[in-house]
């Protein structure tokens, strides 16, 4: 059990400055039933490195963008429906892969890079870098003794 709240404690400690961006998401997006579509993934994969993963299963490279404005990361999906189903002879006896379009924000914490972008497997993988410039890094100042 101890083991458990160390790990705990540990994870609130390195998401100094993050868990605020988290709660914001949460808030903003969490009780959005218009904004649950289409399902992502935030994960931590490093240090200083995170990935956001979007479920974009039927879309092609061509109908997502991605862009940062403002410390806000959006990812876009445009489908061309008409394009996807041109043969009229294909009739769905089922459809529970959601195509429609959407349109998805991230608010981005201070020093927080998109570092590249990458569709594998129908996930999109936003990579992300938190990039503190050296000047605002925690120092240790040398104490000299005077005699």
């Amino acid at each position: 059990m101890n083991n458990q709240l160390a790990r705990i404690d540990a994870f609130n400690r390195a998401l100094i400055g993050f868990d605020q961006i988290f709660d914001a998401m949460e808030r903003r997006y969490g009780n959005s039933v218009n904004n649950n579509y289409p399902p992502h993934n935030i994960i931590k994969t490093g240090e200083n490195q995170y990935e956001i993963q979007i479920a974009v299963t039927g879309f092609e490279k061509s109908e997502i963008s991605v862009s940062v404005e403002s410390n806000v990361l959006t990812v876009k999906g445009e489908g061309q429906e008409s394009i996807r189903h041109e043969n009229p002879e294909i009739v769905y006896l089922h459809r529970g892969l959601a195509t429609r379009d959407f349109a998805r924000e991230f608010p981005l914490a201070e020093h927080i890079e998109v570092s590249g972008a990458e569709i594998k497997n129908g996930m999109l993988i936003v990579k992300l870098i938190r990039n503190v410039p050296e000047s605002e890094k925690p120092r240790v100042i040398d104490i000299v003794e005077v005699k």
